[in-house]
C-alpha cells in the first residue's frame, strides 16, 4: 500500500514535470535585438538619393557601403559580415519619417548610421519611436545642436560639429581676417540656419544684413535678386552662406551671370562647401578660386594624408565609378566609426551595449577628423571644431594664409580656442582592432 501510493506520488510530480517541459517547450525563446545572426548585422540609412540633395549627398551610402565590404572582404566584425540597407527619402521630413519606419519594422535593421538633415531625421526619430525601441542612431550628418539633448534624444549620436560652433568659430575668423567689412548671411530658414544665427550671435559678430529661406525655396531668380541687393552693400561685403551645397552652387552661378563674383568675399559653410559637388553641379572653377570654406577634415585632395589615401584606396576597389570627394570621405569616415563601434559593443552584440561601447569609448576612435571627438555618458556630440582654407581652381582647400590653424568650441558660451589636438594614427590598412 506504501509502495503503491508512493508510485501515484512519483506519477504525478513526473506528469507535472513534464508539463511544465511541454509549456517551455513552446513558449517563445527571449527575443534577441533584431538584425543580428551569427553571420550578419543589418544597418539601416534613410538619406537622399534622389532630388537636389541627393546630387550632393547621394554619395554617402555608397561610400559607407564600400567600406564595409571592405571590413567584410577581411573578417567582418568578429565574424559577422555588414549589410547596410539603403532608402532614399529625398530630403523630405514626412518620407524620411516613412523610411526610417520601414528600415525598423519592415527591414528589421539593429541600427541606423549615418542618416541625413535636420528637419528630416528630427521627424523620422519621433515617427520611427527610436527612443522607446532603443535603437541606435549612429553618426547623424547634422550639426543641429539639438540633437545633442539626450533627455529628447537619447539613442542619437552626431557626428558633424553643431551649426553653432561653427558660426562661432568662422565669427572669430572673420573678425580676424577681414576686419571692417560688412558681413551678409545667407541662411537657411530652420533649425540648421537658426542654429547658425545664434552661433554668430554668441560670436559677437556683427551682421548687416541676414537672409533666411525656406529649405528648397531658392530659385536662379530669387538668387539673382539676392545678390542684386547685397551688391548695393558699399565695399566688398562679405557673404556668408550658411546652406546646402545645392544652394551653395545656385548662388555662385547667379553671381557669375550678373558679373558679381568679384564683388563678395564669399565663405562657404562646412556643408555647402564642397568643391567637387560645386564643380558638379556647374559652378566655374574661376568662381570657386579664392573662396573660403570651412572644414573638420583635410581636403580629400590631399592625398598626403594618411585616411584620405587609405579611403582612396577602398573607394576604388569597392566604390568603383565614384569619384573620391569629401563627400565620399565623409561615408567612409563614418562606417570605420561605426566598425569601431561594433567591435567596442563586443561578440555579444546588442543595442544597449553598442549604445554604451560608444558613449564610453567613442571619443577614442580612430577618425580621418582634425578635431576632437567628444562622446561619453553626458555628450553624443561628435567633432567640435573647424579650420578655413582657401578653394584653388583645381578645388583643393589648402589652410587660409598658409598655416592650418584648428579650433575648438562647444554649442553655448564657451570660448573659442586654438586646437592642441593629435589625431589617432590610421589603423594599419584602415581595419580598425580597438587596441
Amino acid at each position: 500500500m506504501i509502495r503503491n501510493t508512493r508510485m501515484k506520488r512519483f506519477s504525478i510530480v513526473s506528469a507535472v514535470v513534464a508539463a511544465g517541459a511541454m509549456v517551455l517547450s513552446i513558449m517563445p525563446a527571449q527575443a534577441a535585438d533584431p538584425g543580428v545572426t551569427a553571420t550578419e548585422i543589418k544597418l539601416g540609412v534613410s538619406t537622399p538619393l534622389t532630388g537636389s540633395a541627393g546630387l550632393a549627398y547621394g554619395k554617402v551610402p555608397g561610400a559607407m557601403k564600400a567600406y564595409f565590404d571592405y571590413i567584410n572582404a577581411n573578417g567582418g566584425v568578429y565574424g559577422r559580415k555588414i549589410k547596410l540597407v539603403v532608402r532614399d527619402d529625398k530630403y523630405l521630413p514626412t518620407l524620411a519619417a516613412t523610411q526610417t519606419t520601414n528600415l525598423i519594422l519592415k527591414d528589421n535593421v539593429f541600427a541606423l548610421v549615418g542618416a541625413l538633415g535636420t528637419a528630416t531625421h528630427s521627424k523620422a526619430y519621433t515617427a520611427a519611436s527610436l527612443a522607446a525601441k532603443n535603437v541606435p542612431d549612429l553618426f547623424v550628418n547634422t550639426g543641429f545642436s539639438g540633437f545633442g539633448n539626450i533627455a529628447k534624444y537619447p539613442t542619437t549620436f552626431t557626428v558633424l560639429p553643431s551649426y553653432a560652433m561653427e558660426a562661432k568659430i568662422m565669427s572669430k575668423f572673420i573678425k580676424e581676417k577681414f576686419a571692417g567689412q560688412a558681413v551678409a548671411l545667407v541662411a537657411q530658414d530652420d533649425e540648421f540656419g537658426v542654429d547658425g544665427v545664434n552661433g554668430f550671435k554668441a560670436g559677437g559678430l556683427t551682421i548687416a544684413s541676414t537672409t533666411l529661406y525656406p529649405t528648397s525655396s531658392i530659385t536662379d531668380a530669387r538668387a539673382k535678386a539676392l545678390l542684386t541687393g547685397l551688391s548695393a552693400i558699399p565695399g566688398k561685403p562679405v557673404v556668408v552662406l550658411f546652406g546646402t551645397t545645392d544652394v551653395t552652387a545656385l548662388i555662385f552661378k547667379a553671381a557669375e551671370s550678373l558679373d558679381l563674383v568679384s564683388k563678395f568675399t564669399w565663405i562657404a559653410g562646412s556643408v555647402g562647401g564642397d568643391a567637387n559637388t560645386l564643380l558638379a553641379l556647374g559652378v566655374k572653377s574661376t568662381t570657386i578660386d579664392g573662396a573660403i570654406a570651412a572644414s573638420f577634415f583635410p581636403d580629400a585632395k590631399d592625398t598626403s594624408d594618411e585616411y584620405v589615401s587609405q579611403f582612396m584606396k577602398i573607394n576604388e576597389k569597392y566604390n568603383k565609378g565614384i569619384s573620391f570627394d569629401n563627400i565620399v570621405l565623409q561615408g567612409m569616415n563614418s562606417a570605420m566609426l561605426t566598425v569601431q563601434a561594433l567591435r567596442a559593443a563586443g561578440k555579444n552584440l546588442t543595442r544597449t551595449g553598442l549604445i554604451n561601447a560608444v558613449q564610453n569609448k567613442g571619443a577614442k576612435f580612430a577618425s580621418a577628423g582634425r578635431v576632437p571627438l567628444n562622446y561619453s555618458a553626458t555628450s553624443h556630440v561628435g567633432y567640435n571644431g573647424y579650420w578655413f582654407g582657401q578653394l584653388n581652381a583645381k578645388g583643393e582647400l589648402k589652410p587660409y594664409g598658409g598655416t592650418l590653424s584648428i579650433f575648438t568650441t562647444d554649442s553655448a558660451a564657451g570660448a573659442v580656442e586654438a586646437s592642441t589636438f593629435t589625431r589617432p594614427a590610421m589603423p594599419k590598412n584602415g581595419i580598425p582592432t580597438n587596441s
